[in-house]
């Protein structure tokens, strides 16, 4: 069997988590002898082709970007040729250009689309992309949503839902580097032995101007790794505040990520608007067996995390709630450490990278 991924950007060029989705599948999906082929745009004067341990990306230049979309005319060709050989073209939502290509080239494969997220910040762009996306959700043969709670709350998914699968998001801990005794020395010496980490893209709706204002009057260090659009204001906001207990490190080597996913004591992820549809980085912090704290938004971040089972589940956007979580999992070691052991159990139930590339295959099959 072959699929072919289509996505706006790839591995190794980009790893936020729409690219580590599909990085995951196309890993294990050639365990199970599934060929994986990657079509993306790219900017950069790099090799057409390249292999990436297991499944090909191939690349489209990009020849413009308007609100976070990428629009490339040989991608219309390039996808033409690689469709052709395809068994099965597998989607990632959203992506208008995406919808356009779909139609353009008339490729009539059986087609699957992950559903990563409604369109919340472009309200009158999607005014004018409505009728399209519309076309689009109903041409293809099924949509996968990446967690029960995400379908509930979608009025996007509501009009589809009797073509709609839930297949959770998954890792696969074996890809991840063991942490050097070395690297975990020396940042336990540079951010000390017990603090709250956030990993991430640093965005709008990342909430982590919520975080900065319930940090204020908190002694606790929180450590922040990633890079994004609003570091520099986010950096401002702390130092206005006074903020001695955060400590930004920009975006670093996975092996240092995984050293302070290793160190750290407990995992906050903020995030307050539906443009967070799962997270990735939390469910990281489960994999490493942390209590976590979250927002409910009605995204999959409630369902990586459950209330009282694997950590603690606050109001968006609620300074206070989040100050009053933190200090909670502070003082209560012996809690926490628990909440973080069944998160692991959790991770190892339902979201392992072999579970999540398993469900793919049988719905590719159940299409063929």
């Amino acid at each position: 069997m072959k699929v072919l991924h289509f996505y706006k950007t790839s591995v190794p060029e980009s790893m936020g988590g729409i690219e580590q989705v599909i990085h995951q599948i196309g890993l294990g999906a050639a365990k199970q002898g599934v060929q994986t082929d990657v079509l993306s745009l790219t900017r950069r004067h790099v090799p057409r082709t390249v292999d990436v341990g297991g499944y090909l990306v191939h690349r489209a230049k990009m020849d413009l970007q308007i609100a976070s979309t990428g629009f490339s005319a040989s991608a219309f060709l390039r996808f033409y040729q690689l469709a052709r050989h395809a068994d099965v073209i597998h989607y990632h939502f959203p992506w208008p250009f995406m919808d356009v290509v779909h139609f353009a080239t008339g490729i009539r494969k059986p087609t699957v689309v992950t559903y990563h997220s409604d369109i919340i910040r472009q309200k009158r762009l999607l005014k004018i992309y409505r009728p399209l996306k519309r076309c689009f959700l109903r041409d293809v043969d099924r949509i996968v949503a990446t967690s029960p709670n995400y379908l509930a709350t979608s009025e996007v998914l509501a009009r589809y839902r009797d073509k709609v699968s839930v297949i959770p998001i998954g890792l696969d801990r074996e890809t991840y580097p063991a942490a050097d005794p070395e690297r975990l020395k020396a940042w336990r010496a540079r951010v000390g032995p017990k603090f709250f980490l956030f990993v991430g893209v640093l965005r709008y709706y990342k909430g982590l101007h919520i975080l900065m204002e319930a940090a204020r009057d908190m002694h606790v260090p929180i450590v922040i790794v990633g890079a994004g659009p609003i570091e520099i204001e986010l950096r401002a906001q702390a130092h206005a505040l006074g903020l001695r207990n955060v400590h930004f490190f920009g975006q670093l080597p996975d092996s240092d990520k995984v050293a302070l996913l290793e160190l750290s004591y407990a995992v906050v992820f903020p995030s307050h608007l539906r443009s967070e549809a799962f997270g990735i980085s939390l469910l990281e912090g489960a994999m490493f067996g942390k209590p976590m704290i979250s927002s409910e938004i009605g995204t999959g971040t409630t369902f990586i995390n459950i209330a009282g089972e694997t950590g603690l589940v606050v109001p968006p956007s609620d300074p206070a709630a989040l100050r009053n979580a933190m200090q909670f999992l502070w003082d209560n070691p012996e809690q926490a450490s628990a909440l973080g052991a069944r998160a692991q159990e959790r991770y190892w139930q339902y979201f392992t990278a072999q579970r999540m590339v398993t469900d793919y295959i049988k719905l590719y099959r159940e299409l063929l």
